[in-house]
C-alpha cells in the first residue's frame, strides 16, 4: 500500500459528524456528476474562470468540478480534499491532489494561483474567515477567489420555518454536514471582512430541487417549470436562488491587506 493511500485511509470521515441528524447514512459521493448547466452553480463557476488559469480547488470532493475546469476551461488544477473516499475518487480522475486541509503548511508548498475556488465548501468549515484570509496568500496579484454557498434564505427554507421546521437532509441546502449558513448579504460580508471586494455575484436556479417536483410546480410541464424557475431566480435571487456564486478580488486599499504592500 502506498504512503498516500495509507494517509487517506487514516483520515477522518467528516460526514460522520452528521450522525443523528438524518434517518440514513450520507453517501460520500452524493455531489458527483453535476452538469455544467449555465443557470446552475457548476456552469456559473466555469463561466467565471479564465481560460488557461492555474486553479486551486479547495475541498475538491470527487474531483468532478476540477475535471470540468481542467477539460472545459483548459486550466491547470490542484485539488485539496480532506475526505478519504472523495480524495481517492479525485485521484482516479487524474487530479493533482493534496490530501488534507488548507493550512499554513500547505500554503507554503502550493505556490500562487490565478483562481482559488471554494465550490460549496465554506458552509462546511468551522472557521471560514481564517481560511479566506489564508487564501489571499495563494493568489496572484490579478487573481480572484470564486465561491458558491447554499442560500439559507431560499423560499423553501423560509416556508419550512413558517411551519416551525428546520429539518436537516442528506443533501442540498439543508445538508446535515453544514456548519455555517449564508444569505446574499452574509457571504458578501464575510468576504469583505476577509479582505476581498466582490466583482461578480450570481444565483443558481436549482431546478433539480425535489420541491419543484411537488404541487403547484408539478402542474407545469418540465420545460415551462424550468423556464419559470430560472426567470424568477434572475428577478428575485435572494428568494429563489439556490446557491450564491461569487467572484471576488483582494481589496487593494485595505490597511489589513499585507499583499497590498508587496
Amino acid at each position: 500500500m502506498s504512503i498516500v493511500r495509507e494517509r487517506l485511509l487514516a483520515m477522518k470521515d467528516l460526514d460522520a459528524n452528521s450522525a443523528g441528524f438524518t434517518d440514513r447514512a450520507l453517501d460520500p459521493l452524493r455531489y458527483d456528476g453535476q452538469a455544467p448547466d449555465p443557470s446552475e452553480s457548476t456552469g456559473i463557476i466555469l463561466s467565471m474562470i479564465p481560460f488557461g488559469a492555474r486553479v486551486l480547488d479547495v475541498g475538491c470532493g470527487t474531483g468532478w468540478i476540477s475535471t470540468l475546469v481542467r477539460d472545459i476551461r483548459r486550466c491547470t488544477v490542484v485539488g485539496i480534499e480532506p475526505h478519504a473516499e472523495r480524495a481517492m475518487e479525485a485521484g482516479r480522475r487524474g487530479i493533482n491532489l493534496v490530501a488534507g486541509e488548507l493550512n499554513g503548511d500547505s500554503v507554503l508548498a502550493l505556490g500562487r494561483f490565478d483562481v482559488v475556488l471554494f465550490a460549496d465548501v465554506l458552509e462546511h468549515m468551522p472557521d471560514p474567515l481564517s481560511v479566506l484570509r489564508l487564501s489571499r496568500d495563494l493568489l496572484e496579484s490579478r487573481g480572484c477567489l470564486i465561491t458558491s454557498v447554499p442560500n439559507v434564505a431560499h423560499w423553501t427554507v423560509r416556508l419550512s420555518l413558517l411551519r416551525g421546521r428546520f429539518n436537516y437532509d442528506v443533501s442540498g441546502i439543508m445538508d446535515a454536514t453544514h456548519l455555517r449558513w449564508f444569505t446574499a448579504k452574509g457571504i458578501t460580508q464575510i468576504l469583505s471582512r476577509a479582505g476581498y471586494d466582490v466583482v461578480e455575484f450570481r444565483a443558481s436556479a436549482g431546478v433539480w430541487m425535489h420541491e419543484y417536483n411537488q404541487r403547484p410546480w408539478s402542474w407545469l410541464s418540465p420545460r415551462l417549470r424550468n423556464a419559470v424557475i430560472r426567470r424568477t431566480t434572475l428577478c428575485f435571487p435572494a428568494l429563489f436562488g439556490c446557491q450564491h456564486v461569487v467572484k471576488a478580488v483582494i481589496h487593494r486599499n485595505s490597511g489589513d491587506d499585507s499583499r497590498a504592500k508587496s
